[in-house]
């Protein structure tokens, strides 16, 4: 068989950027920063980040926005430094760390040009760096604890404004992100509206009935989850239910 040596391997291009996603509706963000994430926890099996993502060093306002979604290969973040630059005011960095998990792609000079960018926070399938400096500047960090060897411009390979995997859970360019002291969930925006309005008006049902409730009450009596279990037990038994 011929062997050609000289003749380059085709490749596919290192970076690539999607299309810019529509900006969230201020109405939207407005109505999401009503929301605890646990508010959506009560009523979602999806689009919750696992319990790896965690608020660096504990520093975790309610924080709300567009994800502005990024592939970081390896030990490479040129292509975070560009879609630093791509930025629009409120969103936030849903990074997507490929797997790796020992350089970290973020720190405080990162931080600060994309607070200057108008990004309100960051989320990272890996580790950030400079967590306390972070916590100082006000720049809310969700990820998977920290690394002390930071990732290069080694011009690799990333891609922005792609659908990425950020805690277990598909993120698309331009979700809506409510982070808080809990956690992190991304769904779309429709989604997140029709959701966001479901879980405010669960709440408010809630709060009364905790207000109305009768004082010496059992939970599972008030909540039917007694009636449940004694229908069980007699079924097993048996005999009838009262």
């Amino acid at each position: 068989m011929k062997v050609i040596m000289n003749t380059p391997l085709p490749r596919p291009p290192k970076y690539f950027l999607g299309p810019e996603p529509a900006p969230l509706d201020d109405d939207l963000i407005a109505l999401l920063a009503q929301l605890e994430t646990t508010m959506f926890g009560h009523i979602l099996y999806w689009g919750s980040m696992d319990r790896g993502i965690q608020a660096s060093r504990g520093f975790a306002p309610r924080t709300v926005g567009r994800a502005l979604t990024v592939q970081c290969p390896a030990a490479d973040s040129t292509i975070l430094h560009h879609a630093i630059g791509l930025a629009k005011q409120g969103d936030i960095l849903v990074i997507d760390r490929l797997g790796d998990d020992k350089y970290a792609c973020l720190g405080d000079g990162v931080a600060a040009a994309a607070q200057e960018a108008g990004i309100v926070g960051a989320i990272i399938d890996g580790p950030c760096t400079d967590a306390d400096e972070m916590a100082r500047m006000q720049f809310p960090v969700w990820c998977r604890g920290t690394a002390p060897v930071t990732t290069r411009l080694l011009d690799i390979a990333g891609r922005v404004h792609v659908p990425v995997s950020c805690g277990g859970t598909a993120v698309m360019p331009g979700a809506a992100i409510l982070a808080d002291s809990d956690g992190v969930f991304a769904l779309p925006p429709d989604e997140a509206r029709t959701m966001a309005e479901i879980a405010l008006t669960r709440g408010q049902i809630a709060q009364k009935r905790r207000e109305t409730r009768a004082p010496g009450v059992a939970l599972g009596a008030a909540t039917g989850a007694t009636r449940l279990v004694e229908a069980e037990l007699a079924r097993d038994n048996g005999k009838p239910s009262q």
